[in-house]
């Protein structure tokens, strides 16, 4: 990751697991061995494979990246969290709408779905 201008971030405040590319402003975050808890369909995993590399990373799909922030927002700590999800929605237009509705309802325990984002 460092050949390819990564960074890792340091200081107070600053999450330890993940990468972040300064010029580009781009980062990411190593959080889970298995993704989000296992609650996540295996079709909906996708393997990445850098140009040039031959390791492989999982990465997971939009509709799980809503869900989450969905489930953060329900959690009442996380109020911006909607609109994360809102513009993620917003920006996918093509996402599965099954599978988002049945992980948002699993990260808010029924408390919403997809009307929530919506709306």
């Amino acid at each position: 990751m460092r050949r390819h201008g990564f960074r890792r971030p340091s200081g107070a405040g600053q999450l330890l697991k993940g990468w972040v590319h300064p010029e580009l402003k781009l980062g990411f975050e190593v959080v889970a061995e298995v993704p989000m808890d296992g609650n996540v369909d295996a079709a909906h995993i996708r393997l990445v494979q850098p140009v040039g590399e031959t390791a492989l990373f999982r990465v997971i799909s939009v509709e799980d990246l809503i869900a989450d922030r969905m489930g953060q927002f329900a959690s009442g700590t996380a109020p911006d969290r909607i609109g994360q999800a809102r513009l993620l929605l917003a920006l996918h237009p093509d996402a599965d709408l099954d599978y988002l509705e049945r992980r948002i309802r699993q990260e808010t325990m029924g408390d919403h779905g997809i009307e929530s984002i919506k709306g």
